[in-house]
């Protein structure tokens, strides 16, 4: 048996390669979840751009790993967030929200998707369940495709005045 403590390993292991482990590619995303699948997992996903990642983030990935199944975070590539947000957009790029959401203990893997909308992804994927802001309501953008799949929505409630375009004007106040 090693000397080494299970502390001390995890001191020891840049974060980074850590957080790697949780990284799924779109080109090979099909064929783990369809092992994962395999192995009695339940799939549950969420997607979004998660820029400038604040405590209302937490919450409705938190929320969505509450479900109890195997937590899947789609980002929005830098291609995708500046079809749907603007030029300018996103403020921290893809490869730094990918380091920042594989970092949370509650998210299992992470992905992203280049298209303006994730519903191609989620046709690949066809998660159990698929977790959304109750803002969108029940006829979001991925809801059709989640039900084709034979997943089911979960909508999550928005804590008020944690988003990020009030976080950016509160900047912009403190700062001009």
């Amino acid at each position: 048996m090693s000397s080494m403590s299970e502390e001390t390993l995890q001191e020891s292991t840049p974060w980074s390669q850590v957080c790697k482990k949780k990284i799924l590619s779109p080109h090979n995303l099909k064929a783990k979840v369809e092992a994962f699948k395999a192995d009695g997992h339940r799939i549950i996903t969420l997607n979004g751009s998660f820029d400038l990642l604040h405590a209302g983030h937490l919450y409705i990935i938190h929320q969505a790993k509450s479900l109890g199944g195997t937590l899947i975070v789609a980002l929005n590539s830098d291609k995708s967030v500046r079809q749907y947000k603007g030029e300018g957009k996103p403020i921290i790029p893809l490869t730094e929200r990918i380091e920042l959401i594989s970092a949370l203990e509650f998210v299992d893997f992470v992905t992203w998707f280049d298209e303006p909308d994730p519903k191609d992804l989620l046709a690949l994927i066809q998660p159990n369940i698929h977790v959304n802001g109750s803002e969108y309501g029940e006829e979001c953008i991925e809801a059709a495709t989640v039900r084709e799949g034979g997943g089911l929505l979960h909508l999550v409630k928005r804590i008020p005045k944690l988003a990020t375009s009030q976080i950016v004007e509160t900047i912009l106040k403190v700062y001009r």
